[in-house]
């Protein structure tokens, strides 16, 4: 390899991994992208672009298949990356078919079948909540005579909250299961566990989880989505008991599902019964600008590192992370009444990241002084929920 460019291959069927890709110029790889046709106006960094591709759909089979083993022909294809969640399985599935290193079909499982997940990390002592999967009646039936309601009815295969229904008695979990019809067993049914969520999102190497930093939403994922509201999450002071259990619990995770290298962003939930449980578990940079958030709080950005760590390996050499500067930092996303919120009100010396445009408003506050920053997130979103926000049913399908 010494004698030519490492070439990646990015997938993306959603518009983010630009500062991956960016990176991937910056280390000298030729970079290529494949990406769906009603994306190709979007601002892609097209300067660091060697060749673009454009498909209907990047998730038809065997169409994909048929199309990259083309471009394979007169390119050596070094790795194939997924730039978001939904991307991770059709390179798991190409990855088999071209032999290329990285995630084959089983353990991509792991990182985007909530079932497949959940039954590895119990087998491996991870506590999850009890669960079901939504295929024989019988089974059904007596874990919710089992395990009281309410009950969380979840798609094996969406991301984050979307798809997730909150189930409250036996008469509407049967009527949700008789409505889903050839579709029940991409379903499980888990207990609702009330609590605090929190995310910690990692960057793994060899094996080994070289940085991780644990955060906590403000209110959980699945109420934003299906409620509206204020997006709030920041970090958990690194000093705290809770912060030791969570990066603890997330070391054991990716152990469990036997990531070799590349970045992840797991939920866990405190229930009210002081057990810390597994909840979800992704191969990706988070989404909803948790980068933003973590990069303001490390000094450094999980796309680049992604794109430098695989770059490493290509090439047979060390990866070696930044150190990492430990500031105290809280993201606010919220939707916008107007297409470009005004954000020059929210002027504090630890406000280091606005975002204002497509009907979105955004911030990042970070500091030294967690109070402060605490103090900060809490009377900034007060305000945008007063003065900014707007709210819009959910939906069944995550949105491009």
């Amino acid at each position: 390899m010494a004698d030519r460019k490492v070439t990646f291959l990015c997938m993306a069927s959603f518009f983010k991994g630009t500062a991956f890709i960016e990176e991937c110029r910056a280390l000298g790889c030729n970079t290529l992208l494949l990406t769906n046709e009603h994306l190709k106006e979007k601002p892609w960094p097209w300067q660091a672009i060697d060749e673009r591709f454009f498909m209907h759909d990047i998730y038809r089979q065997p169409d994909v298949t048929r199309a990259v083993s083309y471009l394979a022909r007169t390119r050596e294809i070094d790795r194939i990356v997924p730039l978001d969640d939904f991307d991770v399985e059709v390179a798991a599935s190409l990855r088999e078919h071209l032999r290329s290193p990285g995630m084959g079909d089983t353990t991509a499982r792991f990182f985007r079948d909530k079932l497949a997940m959940r039954v590895q990390a119990r087998d491996e002592g991870i506590p999850v909540p009890e669960f079901v999967h939504v295929l024989n009646h019988k089974q059904i039936d007596e874990f919710s005579r089992k395990v009281p309601g309410p009950w969380m009815l979840k798609p094996r295969s969406q991301a984050g909250a979307v798809g997730i229904k909150k189930i409250h008695s036996s008469e509407e979990l049967w009527r949700r299961v008789h409505e889903l019809g050839d579709e029940q067993s991409y379903h499980l049914l888990e207990r609702c566990v009330a609590g605090d969520v929190f995310h910690v999102d990692s960057i793994v190497y060899d094996k080994k989880v070289l940085f991780q930093v644990a955060s906590r939403y403000g209110t959980p994922p699945f109420n934003i989505w299906n409620e509206g509201g204020v997006f709030l999450s920041h970090t958990v002071n690194p000093r705290s008991s809770l912060n030791r259990e969570l990066l603890s619990l997330n070391e054991k995770l990716i152990k469990a599902m036997r990531l070799v290298r590349g970045v992840t962003h797991a939920e866990f939930i405190k229930g009210h019964d002081g057990q810390l449980y597994f909840l979800e578990l992704a191969a990706r940079v988070g989404g909803a600008n948790i980068d933003r958030l973590v990069e303001e709080a490390s000094g450094f950005n999980l796309w680049r590192e992604w794109a430098r760590l695989e770059h490493a390996y290509c090439l047979k050499k060390p990866y070696d992370l930044p150190k990492p500067r430990n500031l105290h930092a809280g993201l606010l996303i919220c939707l916008s009444r107007a297409e470009k919120p005004d954000l020059s009100r929210f002027s504090a010396p630890e406000v280091v990241w606005r975002h204002a445009e497509d009907h979105h408003a955004g911030l990042v506050v970070a500091g030294k002084d967690y109070d402060r920053v605490n103090e900060l997130l809490g009377r900034y979103q007060h305000q945008l929920t007063k003065e900014i926000l707007a709210v819009q049913p959910p939906t069944d399908k995550a949105i491009h």
